[in-house]
């Protein structure tokens, strides 16, 4: 194995490689190989998952000046060296699922990184300094033991692609909301109870995740015109239903409870308006739909198209969800058997 190893490398110096596989080696050491003499000065992408490193070559750089890809996924690393730094043509860093306590301050010299994976580790902190990575697009670090975010990441301009999964954050930081770039937050198995007011306000941002976090119990008005995920959030019906707000929601599949799904289905049909033509009258056959008519009208203006999304043959089919919210100019009504806040659009077109 030893020799095939060296073999593998030293044709690598000798045509110039760009690009050098040493994947599943059970390697336990970085090789002297790698490092010996001049290094590989024609190196861009080296890959190196599933072995047994435990740590990082103080002259990483000196050996590998021209590095843009650096894959290290499933090793036992347990600190990011500051060697780190001294790649400054790095572009692409992947350590996660190692066995990562510390990442180095240093980390924050990449200042040509584009992509920091980190997930899968034992980190219960961030330094300050990943603020300093301009670059960066896209930063993993799920799976891990942080109790905050960097208090410096909103200065990531470039942010694109944020995943905070299964950690133990309690709070986002208000100022997250001040990146300009960023498109998709995935926040989900954390501890939050609340989520900054202004979060969504950027057009930027579209996708959000906040499933599992059993705390939290609403989100900001902002969040109702994107995609997002909460499941098994502690949002309740009248929150992910009813909102008062003048974008779109989307009830996700899994969000009611059994109960909540059955109470639903007995209310919400009975509260809808009757169908009307163009000149406000009732359409024909509407009214046996509605208990003979017996159940009160709020407005003539109201439309059949509610904020429930359209209505099948048989209304007691409705499936909660995929409910929506839709269009821009609503009404407000309660609903007269539970009291929910309902909100009908005046003018959707489907």
């Amino acid at each position: 194995m030893a020799s095939e190893l060296c073999k593998t490398i030293s044709v690598a110096r000798l045509e110039k490689h760009k690009n050098l596989f040493l994947n599943y080696r059970n390697l336990q050491h970085f090789p002297l190989e790698l490092l010996k003499d001049e290094g590989l000065q024609y190196l861009e992408r080296l890959y190196m998952k599933r072995n047994s490193l435990t740590t990082l070559p103080e002259n990483l750089a000196q050996k590998l000046p021209n590095l843009v890809e650096l894959y290290l996924h499933s090793n036992n690393i347990v600190v990011v060296p500051e060697a780190i730094g001294s790649l400054v043509k790095l572009q692409c860093l992947d350590l996660s699922d190692n066995a990562l306590e510390i990442v180095c301050p240093e980390i924050g010299r990449l200042r040509a990184l584009r992509h920091l994976r980190l997930a899968n580790n034992q980190l219960q902190f961030l330094p300050p300094e990943v603020g300093d990575l301009k670059e960066l697009q896209t930063l993993d670090i799920s799976t891990n033991r942080l109790l905050t975010l960097p208090e410096r990441l909103h200065l990531c301009l470039s942010l694109q692609y944020l995943t905070v999964d299964r950690n133990r954050l309690w709070c986002v930081p208000r100022h997250l909301c001040q990146l300009p770039s960023l498109n998709e937050l995935s926040m989900a198995g954390n501890r939050l109870a609340f989520l900054p007011l202004d979060l969504g306000r950027s057009r930027e941002l579209q996708y959000v995740y906040v499933d599992n976090n059993i705390h939290l119990k609403g989100l900001p008005s902002f969040l109702y015109n994107k995609v997002i995920g909460c499941s098994g959030s502690g949002l309740s019906v009248s929150s992910l239903v009813t909102q008062k707000s003048a974008g779109a929601a989307a009830l996700p599949p899994g969000a009611l409870s059994p109960v909540q799904r059955a109470h639903v289905y007995d209310c919400l049909p009975q509260a809808l308006p009757l169908e009307r033509d163009a000149d406000g009258r009732a359409a024909p056959g509407n009214e046996s739909e509605r208990g003979q008519g017996t159940a009160p009208l709020r407005a003539s203006e109201w439309s059949w198209n509610s904020l429930l999304g359209r209505a099948s043959e048989d209304q007691q089919t409705m499936k909660a969800d995929t409910w929506h919210v839709m269009g821009a100019r609503q009404m407000e009504d309660n609903c007269e058997f539970c009291g929910l806040l309902l909100l009908h659009p005046m003018s959707a077109d489907f």
